[in-house]
């Protein structure tokens, strides 16, 4: 296949992940300590469990450094065995199924794919399965 001309902008990301409160505040009150600790989030998503009724789960990224990490970690959270990249990239029609169908011919399954625009601009989020898939995907966008 012969993809269109992009350039990405890619970073390696770490997920970090928990259980929130399904109440109103509840994911508020978890993020709040990690937050203090100057955390810069580059991503967050949050969803109730339908089988925990009161219960929510919540991924994000940002969290960098010991303080961030600590805080972290005493908030709950742990950090994940999922591998990611963010991508950026032109919000332009295709962008996203470029980069998916890239992946899918090198052979490097995605685990989680969560796309975001504004401005122009696109934020691609991937989850890996393993270390390897991410670098191999990052190198082959990155090319």
């Amino acid at each position: 296949m012969k993809y269109k001309t992009m350039k990405y902008k890619v970073e390696k990301i770490d997920f970090w992940s928990g259980e929130v409160r399904d109440a109103i505040g509840g994911l508020a009150a978890a993020l709040a300590p990690v937050v203090d600790a100057g955390t810069n989030f580059a991503f967050v998503i949050a969803r109730r469990q339908p089988d925990k009724p009161g219960t929510g789960h919540v991924f994000f990224t940002g969290v960098t450094g010991a303080k961030q990490t600590k805080a972290a970690k005493a908030a709950g959270f742990v950090k994940a065995d999922l591998p990611g990249l963010r991508v950026e990239a032109a919000d332009k029609p295709g962008t996203t199924e470029t980069i998916v169908t890239r992946m899918a011919e090198a052979g490097i399954n995605l685990r989680g794919v969560t796309v975001s625009g504004a401005g122009g601009k696109c934020s691609v989020i991937l989850a890996f399965d393993s270390t390897k898939d991410r670098d191999r995907a990052a190198k082959l966008l990155r090319g």
